[in-house]
């Protein structure tokens, strides 16, 4: 079968056409940037990308073509594929048909922490010999791709509440019919496409309604509103984690930094683990991706030996580099809990050394002020914070972050921030970039601007 997928660029996306062409199948796509990693990822598998969405990209006619959730009414490549009556499909539509029937699929959903304990839950199986086959929102590093087949019957999808297409405006999870189930946490967020936050928990019970009886959903201890979304209604036995309270899945002698901690399961202590990961949010993923683990049949003391080797995933706390003792993290944060957490966590690692927070407001619903209220008080344990306020940001971004004091810097180019940051710097800071975007690739440029300093110093 000829498949073309329109924005196949993007991490989900990308990932349909790996598994597309795992199966056999022909396959290209287009999408308006087509930027690496993905497009390496891509032309490996030896797809054949094309830039923008031209009408001619889809001739001769594909047999199908999977259109990606960014696409909408008055692209050229989807007015042309209408017209010509062209099959098509969404992508969450094709996974279900073609990869996740008669598999055992362990969907993660949340606000936040879906990728990194995907990526956990999938490390797991794999380390314990299951050979998952996994979609995943990032590349995580034990594996190097986002996605591929493995073998029946466990399958591992990073479950988005995101509408799925322009012609289908359900959330993306809906389509994967989990028997596991993992519910990580759930907020307010995509204010382009949700009214409110119980807009969002409806989506959430429309999956939970799609979970057997016989299945399993794991559920944090004290996340409000999703005790809400479970009292809808839920025909499936529910097992509780916690980062800090007693529950049926509780960390004990945590260290300091979360780099260790004792698992205990159900009452009885499993074992302990130290890992390259920090911070409770961390220990909350690993918690939910055990008891995931445990519902096929992987053992606690098992499961443990397998986050003892994980590697984290790209763009999650990922080290860019080090110059002059100063080092460069990339992180995708970009809601106000992420940031405090993600900040939390490497305060806890580094002590009192000092943190330079560097913030892009990237996302449909940042951009909005919709959160305006919570960012400043998110990025309180940064000692210095600079944001990125190009002119077309569409909020105050003074009065946002007004009290943070002198600690705040706004600048409106990349170019600004990196030359604050070479005049800003010390041997001993850690640089904190957070975004969901590429930030026009700052990562590097901050690391060669600090590399150009140090040579000028020696």
């Amino acid at each position: 079968m000829k498949i073309h997928i329109l924005g196949i660029c993007g991490t989900f996306m990308g990932g349909i056409a790996l598994l597309a062409r795992a199966m056999g199948h022909e396959v290209s796509g287009s999408d308006a940037n087509v930027y690496p990693p993905m497009s390496r990822q891509l032309e490996a598998a030896g797809i054949r990308l094309s830039e923008g969405y031209a009408p001619a990209h889809l001739k001769p006619a594909p047999d199908c073509v999977v259109v990606g959730n960014a696409l909408s009414r008055g692209n050229p490549a989807v007015e042309y594929m209408l017209d010509a009556g062209l099959p098509y499909t969404s992508g969450p539509q094709w996974l279900a048909e073609h990869v996740l029937q008669k598999r055992w699929v362990l969907a993660v959903a949340g606000t936040h922490g879906k990728t990194s304990t995907a990526s956990l839950l999938a490390w797991i199986l794999e380390d314990a010999g299951l050979n998952p086959g996994f979609l995943i929102g990032g590349v995580p590093l034990n594996f190097g791709v986002s996605a591929r087949l493995g073998s029946d019957p466990f399958f591992v999808v990073e479950a988005d509440e995101y509408d799925t297409a322009f012609f289908d405006k359900r959330s993306k999870f809906v389509h994967y019919r989990p028997r596991t189930l993992i519910l990580n946490n759930l907020e307010f967020d995509h204010a382009d496409i949700f009214d409110d936050l119980a807009m969002i928990q409806r989506q959430f019970h429309h999956l939970v309604r799609t979970v057997p009886g016989s299945g399993l959903i794991i559920a944090p201890e004290a996340d409000q509103a999703l005790h809400e979304v479970l009292e809808m209604g839920c025909w499936t036995r529910v097992e509780r984690f916690s980062p800090d309270a007693r529950s049926e899945w509780h960390p004990a002698q945590i260290n300091p930094d979360g780099s260790g901690f004792d698992l205990i399961c159900h009452g009885k202590r499993a074992g302990r683990v130290e890992w390259d990961l920090n911070g409770r949010h961390n220990i909350a993923n690993a918690l939910a991706a055990l008891a995931a683990a445990r519902h096929v049949g992987v053992t606690p003391t098992i499961a443990l030996e397998g986050l003892a080797s994980f590697k984290s995933v790209r763009r999650r706390m990922e080290l860019r580099g080090e110059v002059n003792s100063i080092r460069v993290y990339d992180d995708f944060a970009h809601h106000p809990t992420a940031i405090e957490t993600t900040l939390a966590g490497l305060r806890a690692r580094v002590g009192e050394a000092r943190i330079i927070a560097v913030l892009e407001l990237r996302s449909n619903t940042m951009r909005m002020g919709v959160h305006a209220e919570q960012l400043a008080a998110s990025l309180w344990a940064a000692d210095c914070v600079m944001v990125y306020t190009p002119p077309e940001l569409p909020l105050d971004a003074e009065r946002v972050f007004a009290d943070l004091g002198e600690r705040v810097q706004l600048h409106a180019s990349v170019a600004d921030i990196v030359a604050a940051i070479g005049v800003e710097a010390q041997p001993g800071d850690h640089l904190l970039v957070m975004s969901n975007g590429g930030f026009e690739n700052i990562h590097q440029r901050l690391l060669d601007r600090l590399a150009a300093s140090a040579s000028v110093e020696g």
